[in-house]
């Protein structure tokens, strides 16, 4: 009972603090552009997921499914952060209400993002998404976004030092 109390107090907030904008830009798999009212352009992280670098495997595809999924279209978006670099993190949601981070997810184009997220239901789409072997999964080696970006980080401070 005291949940759902909580939840009919806050569901105003999330309904009032969503923002909608046409997606104008692809960045990679996890990372969009929205165009707002008055032309202004905001850049978002997509909360909860963390996909493939660019110079990674399965880079590419995940930036196409993104693309595929919402370029053009108008999607309704919570700010949740902002993150080191200034980019607002945000649950993007489109096509009567489908959650991006989770079809990334579903479908194999990216790791739940964990440490940010408490959504449990995410990592167990994860899981299956191993089992079926789709997309990233296909690859046993696949490497973790944070693992990658840690390892480059290594290797650059490496051939600074010599």
């Amino acid at each position: 009972m005291k949940r759902l109390m909580i939840v009919c107090l806050l569901f105003p907030l999330l309904v009032f603090s969503q923002t909608s904008g046409r997606v104008i830009k692809i960045s990679d798999g996890d990372t969009i552009t929205v165009l707002l009212e008055g032309n202004q352009q905001k850049k978002l992280r997509l909360a909860e997921v963390d996909c493939p670098e660019k110079g990674q495997a399965f880079g590419k595809n995940a930036k196409q499914f993104t693309s595929d999924q919402v370029y053009g279209k108008t999607v309704n978006f919570i700010e949740t952060d902002k993150d080191r670099y200034g980019r607002s993190i945000a649950m993007v949601y489109y096509d009567n209400g489908k959650y991006l981070s989770r079809e990334l997810i579903k479908k194999g184009f990216g790791w739940w993002y964990f440490p940010f997220s408490k959504d449990t239901s995410l990592g167990k789409l994860q899981k299956n998404a191993q089992y079926r072997k789709v997309g990233l999964w296909h690859d046993v080696h696949a490497v973790a976004p944070w693992e990658y970006r840690k390892i480059k980080r290594e290797l650059r401070n490496k051939n600074r030092r010599l």
